[in-house]
């Protein structure tokens, strides 16, 4: 068994790197094929139209058929918001995004975190870019969850440049020997909080699987489990799914001990003899 340290583990920062990542997980069961399954789209617009909220938070692997996770992270949303550039490259994800979910049809998308680059975004609700990040999975009836990294939630960062010598306001600035990722200074403005982007997309999402998280554990936001079901049994567990928020944004960059007991607990709790 693993021991829990004092000191926090220390997740790696990628502040100035922009990677999409898109990537298709398939889970295979042995559910015996049942001719009158009803087609995957006929169960998604009815997961869409008809359930209640409180029925949209469980999956459940359909008969006879591997359960497909696709995976998009990095995306980045927002990023340069007031060049030319920037803008196109949040359209040209809408359209990679798109072209994978129709291409292989998941039956689950997860958002690994730096959704958007809020620290780019120069508007208080940086959930609008988010909304724009998720539309295609929710456009298709496709449940997803979503979980925060280093840059959903990080500060806005004014560049010196656009300001006259007369006219930068009365912010706080970074020391003299500060700098960013391409070696200019910036002063920084606050944005859209972590609880704030979690809220908007449960509030206004019938589909999202995300989650608060415990509060004990806030600011850490995105720290959740999600259960697969069988075909047979939706309280039968086939695969656990735990979700961490690795920090970054409006505090460290850290996966804490406070969380590391949180996953022991949960896991020892819902899944005591390791069976899933």
């Amino acid at each position: 068994m693993m021991k829990l340290h004092a000191a926090p583990l220390t997740a790696l920062s990628f502040s100035c790197l922009f990677v999409l990542l898109l990537s298709i997980l398939t889970v295979g069961f042995d559910d015996r094929l049942q001719a009158d399954d009803p087609p995957l789209s006929l169960l998604k617009t009815a997961l869409q139209q008809e359930q209640k909220p409180e029925e949209m938070k469980s999956l459940r692997v359909r008969a006879g058929a591997p359960f497909k996770i696709a995976l998009f992270a990095d995306l980045h949303f927002g990023e340069n918001a007031w060049t030319d550039w920037g803008p196109q490259q949040d359209v040209n994800s809408v359209k990679v995004m798109s072209s994978v979910l129709d291409d292989e049809s998941p039956d689950f998308v997860i958002y690994l975190g730096d959704v958007i680059t809020a620290n780019n975004i120069p508007i208080a609700n940086a959930s609008l870019y988010w909304d724009e990040a998720i539309s295609p999975t929710r456009a298709r009836g496709i449940p997803w969850a979503s979980i925060f990294g280093n840059h959903d939630d990080a500060p806005f960062e004014w560049p010196l440049a656009w300001f006259s010598s007369p006219g930068i306001p009365p912010i706080h600035c970074p020391a003299p020997n500060a700098s960013s990722c391409s070696g200019e200074r910036y002063c920084s403005f606050g944005g859209t909080r972590r609880i704030e982007l979690m809220k908007k997309e449960i509030e206004n999402n019938l589909l999202t699987l995300s989650k608060t998280g415990p509060k004990d554990l806030w600011p850490s936001i995105s720290n959740y489990v999600l259960q697969l079901s069988s075909s047979d049994d939706p309280e039968s567990p086939v695969l656990f799914m735990y979700f961490f928020d690795s920090g970054g944004g409006s505090y460290p960059e850290v996966i804490s001990n406070a969380q590391a007991e949180w996953f022991q607990h949960v896991s020892e709790e819902i899944n005591p003899d390791s069976r899933y």
